[in-house]
């Protein structure tokens, strides 16, 4: 049973040194070792996590994300990045000045997702989470209107339950992909009776 995370110390040990020495992205999530692919899916996924209204952004951000999960399943043991996206980083100084602000919050976070119940995390269970994280990822990506903030957030809590073996975390996730199965089924009937009732008036326009 491993306690937590430590996304606090990971970050300070990723971050320190010389403030103008540049972190690249290939540095970082191979600093992450096996929690990479988690933590990148979960850092592409927030954004649709909150209400934006920003057109496309599920499928902008799913694409990227069925990349990884690609790599993941073929046993990659970090995510492979093209070169010209993944030499790009920041200095390590704006780094350090984001993490002093966002320490209090990470310390929560950290205090907050932890192993526990990891029965729903392991063998079995585990194949199945990692299977229903990939069909909400690809729902998620799919362009279907009002679609993409139950699978978001059922992606975040899988994300947690990966990173940290937090059986809650696991069981939340699933909760929020129930209501994506039942949500993505009705949003597709009533696309479908919107579609069948607009070719009903056309035909009616053309030939009536």
């Amino acid at each position: 049973m491993k306690d937590n995370f430590g996304l606090l110390t990971t970050l300070d040990r990723l971050f320190e040194g010389d403030r103008d020495s540049v972190l690249t992205l290939k540095e970082f999530l191979e600093g992450l070792e096996g929690r990479s692919y988690a933590f990148a899916i979960l850092a592409l996924n927030i954004a649709n996590a909150v209400p934006t209204g920003i057109p496309w952004l599920s499928t902008i951000t799913g694409v990227p994300m069925l990349y990884l999960l690609a790599q993941y399943f073929a046993g990659r043991p970090v995510p492979s990045l093209p070169h010209t996206i993944g030499k790009r980083g920041l200095p390590r100084g704006k780094l350090q000045l984001f993490l002093g602000r966002a320490r209090r919050f990470i310390m929560w976070l950290e205090n907050t997702v932890h192993a526990r119940y990891e029965g729903w995390v392991n063998g079995t269970p585990r194949q199945l989470l990692l299977l229903a994280w990939a069909i909400d990822v690809l729902i998620l990506a799919l362009p279907i209107p009002f679609d993409n903030f139950f699978p978001a957030w059922a992606i975040v809590f899988f994300c947690f339950a990966l990173i940290e073996d937090d059986g809650l975390m696991a069981m939340l996730g699933w909760l929020m992909t129930v209501i994506t199965a039942f949500w993505t089924v009705f949003l597709l009937m009533v696309g479908h009776a919107a579609i069948m009732a607009a070719i009903s008036t056309l035909r009616g326009i053309i030939f009536g």
